[in-house]
């Protein structure tokens, strides 16, 4: 049996040394992008990237001897054969392509991939967030999208762009505000990137309070640069509540869409809202969860003095137990994105501790939403795996889009563009 015949997709997670960096990182990107990419245009953009990592692999796994491009080509056909086990396959017929930057988890992707899109990049630079995107789609991301050496593998042609990029204030040197003003920052990177591929649209998220940001600077620099430095038709921005498109969670987002103009788009519809707000009973565990998810008394009396503090001064900062027919706070990164969602939960039927807790499990139900049921309020299916510890579960949720919010809006973009 040859090299290539002994080679498996597990092999794809060596290590050299004990480093894994931006160069590991983009070569396995570029090799399980290729495998995915079977039928579309940009498949011969990572072949030779991951000719090249498979011989590495093979290096590593056989130091006696000495592979051949040939030899990893073969291997790659066996990695081809190979059905890895992944919850959200690409569509086996797309109707259109679309790029992640900024990916996270992949909640563009799982809102485009619903739609019957095709992904050809994405890029994400943190480890733990590309390690849950790997676990359900079947790609690595590649790395910081700032740097050269990640931008040189995004395909020439793709039809959306999607990019949920973070907040940034710029130091506007002409009144408006354009193209170089904004460069340093990521929207410049995201910018840079429309402007050499000229994707036919692009869907781009943020905090609401980009909005107002610097004065509003921030948001008309960003608007400036799309419709005058771009050349896309873009509509005004919308703020959308994920509560309004199927999940129980009050997060409003900022909603960004454009259009190439030589397509003659010249007219968009946000999606309008559905008439039913579901309530948390319609994401809440099925079964008893663990003890762990329940405030210690000592913590809870903790909280309830901090609030009280809070309330002298004025101020209505503080923890915050949600009824089950109402709906949840946005779900956020740190402690207070969870103190500000606790629930009651009667179930709990074992209060012996299972982690270091000062002062006993509390009686009155009080617990914690547990991980899977952030996945569900930011409208991930049952199915999509969460493979890290609780604490970076919940920051990855809570940076996440909410997927029903994205489809929505997204389908909106596609029917205009005549794909859906």
């Amino acid at each position: 049996m040859g090299l290539g015949a002994r080679i498996t997709f597990t092999d794809l997670c060596f290590k050299q040394g004990s480093v894994i960096d931006d160069s590991y990182g983009n070569k396995k990107a570029a090799l399980t992008h290729y495998l995915k990419q079977k039928k579309v245009d940009s498949k011969d953009l990572y072949k030779s990237n991951a000719v090249s990592f498979v011989k590495e692999i093979l290096a590593y796994k056989f130091p006696d001897e000495s592979p051949s491009d040939k030899v990893a080509e073969d291997a790659l056909q066996y990695l081809f054969e190979f059905e890895n086990d992944i919850p959200f396959p690409p569509p086996k017929s797309p109707k259109f392509t679309f790029i992640d930057l900024f990916a996270g988890i992949g909640g563009f992707r799982l809102a485009l991939q619903n739609l019957g899109g095709k992904c050809v990049f994405t890029s994400e630079w943190d480890v733990p967030a590309k390690k849950t995107y790997e676990a359900n789609f079947g790609e690595a991301p590649f790395g910081d999208i700032t740097q050269e050496d990640t931008k040189k593998y995004i395909p020439n042609k793709f039809d959306v762009l999607c990019a949920g990029f973070p907040c940034q204030a710029f130091s506007i040197a002409g009144r408006r505000g354009g193209f170089e003003d904004t460069r340093g920052t990521l929207f410049f990177d995201v910018a840079e990137v429309i402007k050499r591929h000229q994707p036919k649209a692009f869907f781009l998220e943020n905090v609401k309070g980009l909005r107002g940001h610097d004065r509003g600077k921030t948001l008309a620099t960003i608007l400036n640069v799309l419709r005058e430095d771009l050349n896309y038709f873009v509509p005004e921005p919308q703020i959308i509540n994920a509560k309004n498109f199927g999940v129980p969670q009050n997060r409003e987002r900022i909603f960004i869409v454009g259009f190439r103009k030589d397509l003659e788009i010249n007219s968009f519809q946000y999606p309008d809202k559905l008439d039913l707000i579901p309530t948390i009973n319609s994401i809440i565990e099925e079964k008893e969860v663990s003890v762990k998810y329940y405030l210690s008394t000592q913590y809870l009396k903790t909280l309830r003095a901090h609030r009280k503090r809070h309330e002298k001064k004025g101020n209505g900062f503080g923890f915050e137990i949600i009824p089950n027919d109402r709906v949840a706070n946005a779900v956020v990164c740190g402690g207070m994105g969870r103190e500000r969602n606790l629930i009651y939960d009667h179930r709990l039927t074992n209060f012996v501790p299972i982690t270091h807790i000062k002062g006993e499990v509390n009686r009155e139900g009080i617990r914690k939403m547990t991980p899977r049921e952030w996945a569900r309020l930011q409208g991930y299916p049952d199915n999509f795996r969460i493979v890290v510890a609780d604490a970076q579960a919940y920051k990855q949720f809570g940076n996440s889009v909410a997927v029903p919010a994205i489809q929505a809006t997204a389908n909106q973009l596609l029917q205009r563009l005549k794909v859906v």
